[in-house]
């Protein structure tokens, strides 16, 4: 049975463009607390790398990812 990720915040960057979805990202990251699910929702095509390579380098989590047409949903769970 798949884990049904419910997100404690939503992050809205669409229309947005670097650097907006990545300073918003952190930005509501550091709001939630560790364990808690942040939903980013972007559709600049910079942010899919930019926010894996942010996430990787910070050390949380993407649990999940789609790709609707332009519109991308990172589902990132904090780690620390």
């Amino acid at each position: 049975m798949k884990e049904d990720i419910k997100p404690s915040v939503v992050v809205d960057c669409l229309g947005l463009y670097c650097p907006m979805p990545i300073a918003m990202t952190r930005e509501a990251i550091e709001k939630i607390d560790v364990g808690e699910v942040l939903l980013v929702e972007a559709d600049d095509p910079a942010a899919e790398e930019d926010i894996r390579r942010w996430v990787n380098r910070v050390g949380h989590e993407i649990v999940k990812f789609e790709k609707d047409g332009g519109v991308m949903r990172f589902s990132i769970r904090k780690m620390k």
